[in-house]
């Protein structure tokens, strides 16, 4: 019976994982596009009163769309696990004897014999069929759906947070330093969300840190040349 809550505790820690991973994203995705836009429009004239409400319209836009975003996304997979839940739950009502030796076969297949692998099926079916066959069959704990709401919230606050660091470090310093600090602040903010998602993902940090500073980095420039451009063109 230990098994049970230790089963739990894995399936607990891999989604609080998950959301973590999402968080380290979603901020990432609030650095890069605020700094972008920011620095475009500091490219393209040095009224602080602009850049601000360009970066706090980008930073309120991009925050609710990602939550949108999510929102929606999660609960389509939501709709699907408990549709799949739905008719799992009606063929072990209808058709137990097909089920169990279905379940037996997923543990043959995984190297049990025959006989244990009847015997393991007959075992956590009489214990809590629909979350053992809802585990073995679709990879879902019935007991630990994901919620919309909470990755809707998640990535709204993870998005809110990388973006306004951008926002802050281009709006005190003076004109001619506004863009260098703020990309300075991007750079060193890409370097921690790239070294921790592939801290998180077991990949190599250098080369993720890399990736991710270059892209900020290439965003930055061009929406500085086009902020430069349009600031010539209507000058």
């Amino acid at each position: 019976m230990s098994e049970h809550p230790g089963e739990h505790h894995h399936g607990g820690l891999g989604q609080r994982m998950n959301w973590l991973r999402a968080g380290v994203l979603g901020a990432n995705d609030g650095i890069i596009s605020v700094a972008g836009l920011v620095v475009g429009v500091a490219g393209a004239t040095p009224e602080r009163a602009a850049i601000l409400i360009a970066g706090v319209a980008s930073l309120v836009a991009g925050a609710l769309s990602m939550a949108g975003g999510e929102y929606v996304s999660v609960s389509t997979q939501r709709d699907t696990e408990r549709a799949a839940l739905r008719l799992e739950r009606y063929e072990l009502e209808t058709m137990p004897e097909a089920e169990e030796r279905e379940l037996a076969g997923i543990y043959e297949d995984k190297g049990l014999s025959p006989g244990l692998a009847t015997k393991v099926a007959r075992e956590l079916t009489q214990h809590d069929a629909l979350e053992a066959h809802a585990e073995a069959e679709l990879g879902i704990d019935p007991d630990q759906l994901v919620s919309p709401w909470h990755a809707a919230w998640a990535s709204l606050v993870a998005f809110t947070c990388g973006g306004l660091l951008p926002l802050v470090a281009i709006a005190f310093p003076p004109p001619a330093w506004r863009v260098p600090a703020c990309a300075l602040a991007v750079i060193a903010g890409l370097v921690l969300t790239g070294a921790v998602s592939a801290r998180l993902g077991g990949a190599p940090a250098g080369r993720a840190v890399v990736r991710n500073v270059g892209v900020g980095a290439l965003t930055m420039l061009v929406t500085y040349l086009v902020g430069v451009l349009f600031g010539v063109s209507t000058g």
